[in-house]
């Protein structure tokens, strides 16, 4: 068991106007706090999904938990092989090696706070991801920053089962 002791002396405060926002429906990101703002202890970002819009592919961390707690609407989330639905006020903590993924469930809303601890850079992930969509880089380029943001993928019948992809 590790302790992570942040370094960081004053307090986080984020308004919510201030935060930079990535995306548009369906899928839109409020970055809140990295890693750097909080001196490692944690990140976090809220995830709105509208209309049953896929949020992450399974993947794991190797060195972080992460939190997910249902501020409004109803999502499905992937832990290991199990499916769980998640409704406003439920939490859901994911521990460091545990394939996971999420998305809002099927023609419905989801807003999520998320939290990953100890804390990764994950801001640039999300500027990655928004590249991406946007046809910037190819959905493979993120193969090579796997390690730098401490997110490996993972192919998951449980969840290709519950979500297939389209034209599948």
């Amino acid at each position: 068991m590790s302790f992570i002791v942040a370094d960081f002396a004053e307090s986080v405060v984020v308004r919510g106007g201030e935060a930079e926002v990535i995306g548009q429906a369906p899928i839109t990101m409020h970055l809140l706090a990295d890693s750097s703002s909080t001196g490692g202890a944690l990140s976090t970002q809220r995830i709105t999904l509208t209309d049953g819009a896929d949020g992450a592919k399974p993947h794991h961390h190797a060195n972080a938990a992460e939190l997910f707690y249902m501020l409004d609407g109803t999502a499905q989330l992937l832990s290991g092989d199990q499916i769980v639905t998640a409704q406003t006020g439920d939490l859901i903590v994911v521990p460091p090696g545990r394939a996971h993924a999420f998305a809002a469930a099927p023609g419905l809303n989801a807003d999520i706070l998320i939290v990953i601890t100890p804390g990764v850079e994950r801001f640039e992930y999300f500027r990655h991801l928004e590249r991406i969509a946007h046809g910037k880089v190819p959905p493979e380029s993120l193969l090579e920053v796997q390690e730098l943001y401490d997110t490996y993928f993972h192919n998951s019948a449980a969840w290709n089962t519950l979500r297939p992809r389209p034209g599948e």
